[in-house]
């Protein structure tokens, strides 16, 4: 009789999904010299991009520019295989400015594939993931579990010293569209069917989730004079900080902006019923801020037409992504609903709009550093954590990548403060918030934005990329010179005075600008919303003396001396956040003990397990009357 025997090897680290966290997670541990090893289900879905074509958009392009800052992937592989980009909000203050790239789908997993496997230390295998190795450790009154690997569908072990889960839409997944079901991850991709219950045998709370897609359409049957041309910008800003315009720019692909009407909201409503979304079919939660057509018609009836954007897929297809009509509706239905719209009303559809469910966990059962609370070694990142977008799940899978990193390394955790980047707001929202629907980012999270700019990631967060060890020396070495030009330029026009003489005057007066009483430095003059740095040269009598300085340091000189005020009252209000977040809480209070606290404040804070006072108040449940209590006590037994 035959004899099974199976695979077993050691790695330090594992990663499990090798979506844009897991990308991110395996590069990040691989760089910093860990022998790593990701698991993807399928070669096709490495860094897949299943939903829209893109990478950034309101707020999330200050992630990426923030994963870049601190040697991430993401930034680097958009800028080699963009097809369009523009910088949003530029009508705006510069704390929501944001970077978006059209991407081609094709290029950007092939690109970062072949990243993956051309890194030192990481190997890259096609597999499903179907259980946790532990070991349980008794304790006082709980029981601790200790990663030691994971096993896949076909009985092999691959033994290791910390996993990380990355496992996005996969985990039992099915996609719907009206009565249709398929079991299956996005992209009719295979399923993740057997690791879900491995967790939730380890005593990980499992709920599930959905999102959805548009139809794709055939490029050849739109009618593109029906619609408005969107053009990238002419002056291209690179995400990563490695980059300038000259090294990345390209002829760009246009996308087109058309709008549904009241005949296709007639035809939605007149259909409602057979909705999945609506029937009661669909049993997970779908994101806010991101919803379906059919959703937005029935929540908001007095709109009579809704933006559509027609985006490319790529440069070598005819697919086009229809954003803004994410549907799960029957297959009839969305061929008459499209077929309303202008320039689509003999369009072809090439790929069904479907919802996905999936199954995540409660991210309140992470630390910050994205490790489980109880179970020693295993970390989370991604869709996952109930987070949604590509932007998002990358962010997390290169901080959990790093921090399983440094566990190896005895080292303390990275951890990322909200005053510090939006990577800090995302985390310190997942495992503080209880999230009952996917998680989105948005700049009005995050409440020192004018500080978490995307123009200054790198004077933020690049020395921390350094200690880390994911910043070369040739590049922080770059990084200081731009840093020390800034500094030295606004020190330096706060000193230069101009006088109230006829030239001065005569240029104010062309340029719509008050003119001078007294003399007045260049850096006020700067502060004017009608002048800037450049437009003094001709009254600054040292530029010449100065060289070249790069736009991206011209842009900081102007962004700092023109917002100094507003920028240094943030300031203050991030010194009073940092005390808070200074008033640590030990790990083994028992919130019992706690006279006074409200039983929804105990329960609440027994869950989240606060590091700190700061944390503590941004818990649902928690009110400032509970944190002064928690504060009173903490005071007395120190």
């Amino acid at each position: 009789m035959a004899v099974n025997s199976y695979i077993q090897e050691e790695f330090d680290i594992v990663v499990v999904g090798a979506g844009h966290a897991g990308c991110e997670a395996a590069l990040a541990a691989a760089r910093l010299g860990f022998k790593t090893i990701l698991f993807t289900i399928s070669m096709d879905s490495v860094a897949l991009m299943p939903c829209n074509p893109n990478i950034g958009g309101s707020s999330k392009g200050h992630l990426v520019r923030e994963i870049d800052a601190l040697g991430g992937e993401m930034g680097k592989n958009i800028d080699k295989t963009y097809i369009q980009s523009k910088m949003l909000n530029v009508s705006k203050g510069p704390a929501v400015h944001s970077l978006r790239a059209q991407a081609d789908k094709v290029e950007y997993t092939k690109h970062m594939r072949l990243t993956l496997q051309n890194t030192e230390n990481l190997t890259l295998r096609q597999a499903e993931v179907t259980e946790l190795l532990y070991e349980e450790v008794s304790q006082e009154d709980s029981t601790k579990r200790i990663i030691r690997g994971v096993k896949t569908f076909s009985g092999a072990t691959y033994l290791a010293k910390a996993v990380v889960l990355c496992t996005g839409t996969y985990l039992k997944a099915r996609c719907i569209y009206g009565d249709v079901v398929n079991h299956t991850g996005p992209n009719g991709l295979q399923a993740a069917n057997g690791l879900s219950d491995s967790m939730s045998d380890a005593g990980i709370f499992i709920r599930r989730f959905k999102t959805g897609t548009p139809a794709r359409l055939d490029k050849k049957t739109i009618d593109f004079s029906k619609m408005e041309e969107q053009k990238g910008d002419e002056r291209i800003v690179p995400f990563s900080f490695t980059n300038t315009e000259e090294d990345i720019k390209r002829d760009q692909i246009s996308c087109w902006l058309t709008y549904t009407n009241e005949e296709t909201h007639k035809i939605i409503k007149d259909n409602i019923d057979r909705s999945p979304l609506f029937s009661g079919f669909i049993e997970g939660t779908g994101p806010r801020y991101c919803p379906s057509i059919e959703d937005k018609v029935m929540k908001f009836p007095d709109k009579n037409r809704h933006q559509l954007f027609i985006e490319p897929e790529g440069e070598f297809t005819n697919e086009m992504y229809m954003g803004g009509m994410s549907s799960s509706l029957p297959e009839d239905v969305q061929y008459a609903m499209i077929r309303t719209v202008p320039g689509l009303e003999n369009v072809t559809i090439i790929r069904n709009a479907y919802a996905i469910e999936y199954d995540c966990i409660n991210a309140v059962n992470l630390d910050a550093s994205l490790e489980f609370k109880n179970f020693a070694g295993l970390f989370s990142a991604g869709q996952l954590n109930g987070s949604s977008g590509y932007e998002e799940a990358a962010a997390q899978g290169l901080m959990a990548g790093i921090n399983a990193a440094r566990k190896l390394q005895g080292k303390e955790p990275v951890v990322l403060d909200r005053s510090q980047a939006y990577i800090g707001v995302l985390i310190d929202d997942l495992v503080t918030k209880e999230t009952f629907e996917p998680y989105r980012m948005m700049t009005s999270r995050a409440e020192y934005r004018l500080l978490l700019r995307q123009d200054n990631a790198d004077l933020r967060l690049t020395d921390i990329g350094h200690e880390i060890g994911l910043i070369d020396e040739d590049r922080y070495k770059a990084f200081c010179t731009k840093r020390n030009q800034i500094n030295d330029e606004i020190a330096r026009v706060s000193e230069i005075m101009v006088g109230a003489n006829k030239k001065v005057q005569e240029f104010l007066e062309a340029h719509n600008s008050t003119p001078l009483k007294t003399a007045a430095s260049l850096a006020e003059l700067i502060r004017r919303p009608e002048l800037d740095y450049e437009k003094l040269v001709d009254l600054d009598p040292d530029r010449e003396l100065i060289g070249f300085l790069s736009p991206e340091v011209i842009e900081q000189i102007n962004i700092d001396i023109k917002y100094e005020g507003y920028i240094t009252r943030q300031k203050q209000q991030v010194e009073h956040f940092k005390k808070m977040e200074k008033k640590k809480i030990p790990a083994d209070i028992n919130y019992d003990d706690v006279s006074n606290l409200r039983k929804e404040a105990r329960q609440k804070l027994a869950q989240v397990r606060p590091a700190s006072l700061g944390q503590a108040s941004r818990i649902s449940g928690v009110s400032p009357a509970d944190v002064s209590v928690l504060m009173i006590y903490l005071t007395a037994k120190n």
